[in-house]
């Protein structure tokens, strides 16, 4: 049973199955777009929304050393993802590098929580959205019904028609086509920039030298109680949790770890890639190495123009500017976070839909998913199926809920990579690299410590509600998934054994 379960998929079985003309998609995207799609999905919550509450509540001005070290973890698993994108340039990112170097169980895994993590990410950053645009429509005098905005209502029922409304049109688009979205994204990322630049620009002439001291906050212990509220380093090691000081810092580079959340989903978009060996490592590093300096700037200006303990949880970057008595600016700031989280939601989307695309592809989901729109080329199915879904849980989420489990699912694929880098190259040194991992075991061994870290930071509850969802994985894999993967029936027809009915494997 051991044998079936990790079973591997060759890379050239792979890359042969995106050229099957029902299950193909269409290439399209340069290098610029990847970029494009880079920064687009890394600027956004992160940098709009939780900057406020992780320099509030976790490291205070700090938070800028919080943002370098959730930069540092992904550009060690970025060079991870690089190699594998290049290498195997096949729709599915970490679930099909898994599959050619770890196995089919491994790769079933890292799929599913890929599945959860883009999904749950598309729906956080839509309630983000939702917020500023609440927000805009209020300083306009137009007011949205509390049970429609998100917020209980007097019945108790509270529905984000907003969030809800912004998914089934992303969905829309990305029916259409992938270049499409590409030119939309362009857009919506140069105006995203625009702003983040203004802040950085006009921010630096309000800065506050007394804003920053103490630069690093005095540690202050987490109330007693224990449980499932506690960090789990804390269970690990018998380190009190604590907020603030260089403990607060790591804390807070766990949980703004979900800003950086994009360059993997680049990945997902290497089959729709002209040419994927030369574009990839460019796209997802670029796109990277773009962020981070902004996110670093940026968080610098905003603690400095304000006092961290007066920052605002919704709005920071805005609200930083109207209390520096700057209101224009403050809805200029509103409006560009409001238009530059759109691609944030699309691209999200878009990764997640690939990754779903590649398992029904494999027959570990349902066949019927994997046929692409005969005029779009593109997996319509399982997007608007995910884009319906993805809608109603946006409709119902808590941002403040859901973050920090769609970054562990982020960290675990990261893990998942980095080790698959040391296999491959094990495994399969005869592959042509046209990117290649520096300093290997060693740099992807970091790159698996740094994420298990972060990862230790998140909270018990965090890993509480991760197990139950790869345990609901698990159990469909086994009762689904096993039987009808057409690398198994392959294997077993070419071995001699039962020939699947047909069209089991040739659908």
């Amino acid at each position: 049973m051991s044998t079936t379960l990790f079973r591997t998929k060759r890379v050239e079985q792979s890359i042969s199955d995106t050229e099957e003309p029902e299950h193909a998609l269409k290439k399209s995207l340069s290098a610029l777009d990847l970029t494009v799609f880079g920064v687009g999905v890394i600027i956004g919550t992160g940098i709009f929304v939780l900057t406020g509450t992780v320099a509030k509540n976790n490291a205070g001005p700090a938070v800028a050393l919080a943002f370098v070290v959730a930069g540092v973890v992904c550009a060690l698993a970025a060079l991870c993802y690089a190699e594998f994108a290049s290498t195997v340039p096949v729709a599915g990112s970490a679930y099909t590098f898994s599959y050619a170097s770890l196995g089919e169980l491994p790769a079933w895994t890292i799929g599913w929580d890929l599945v959860l993590e883009f999904a749950l990410g598309t729906a956080v950053v839509a309630v983000g959205w939702s917020g500023y645009v609440a927000s805009l429509l209020d300083n306009a005098g137009w007011h949205l019904p509390a049970a429609l905005s998100g917020r209980e209502g007097a019945d108790g029922f509270g529905f984000d028609i907003l969030a809800a409304a912004l998914v089934l049109v992303l969905t829309a688009i990305l029916v259409v086509g992938t270049k499409l979205s590409a030119r939309v994204t362009a857009v919506v990322v140069a105006i995203k920039v625009t702003v983040v630049l203004v802040v950085i620009v006009a921010g630096a002439f309000f800065i506050e030298g007394k804003n920053y001291d103490p630069f690093v906050p005095k540690a202050k212990p987490v109330e007693a109680g224990g449980g499932l509220d506690s960090p789990l380093i804390q269970l690990m090691f018998g380190w009190a949790p604590s907020n603030f000081g260089v403990m607060g810092i790591f804390t807070a580079a766990s949980v703004v770890f979900f800003a950086f959340i994009g360059f993997d989903v680049v990945a997902t978009a290497a089959e729709e890639t002209k040419n994927p060996q030369r574009d990839m490592p460019r796209g997802i590093l670029g796109s990277l190495l773009i962020c981070t300096t902004l996110y670093v700037a940026v968080s610098i200006v905003v603690t400095g123009m304000q006092n961290y303990k007066q920052l605002s949880v919704d709005a920071p970057l805005a609200d930083a500017f109207k209390a520096t008595g700057h209101p224009w600016f403050a809805g200029f700031i509103s409006f560009g976070a409001a238009v530059g989280l759109t691609t944030v939601c699309m691209i999200l989307l878009l990764g997640q839909t690939r990754v779903f695309f590649a398992m029904s592809r494999d027959g570990l989901l349902p066949r019927f998913f994997s046929r692409v729109h005969p005029r779009f080329r593109t997996p319509h199915r399982p997007t608007i199926l995910l884009g319906v879904i993805i809608a109603i849980v946006a409709g119902f989420t808590s941002l403040s809920e859901l973050a920090e489990l769609v970054n562990i699912g982020t960290l675990f694929a990261f893990v998942v990579v980095a080790v698959g880098v040391i296999i491959l190259r094990r495994t399969r040194p005869d592959l042509p690299r046209s990117f290649r991992t520096p300093l290997v075991p060693v740099l992807p061994i970091l790159s698996v410590l740094a994420s298990l870290w972060l990862m230790l930071n998140l909270p018990a509850e965090t890993w509480l509600r991760f197990g139950i969802w790869m345990a609901i994985g698990f159990l469909v894999y086994f009762l689904y998934g096993r039987s009808h993967s057409r690398l198994g029936r392959s294997q077993e027809a070419a071995a001699g054994g039962a020939v699947p009915p047909p069209g089991r494997t040739t659908e």
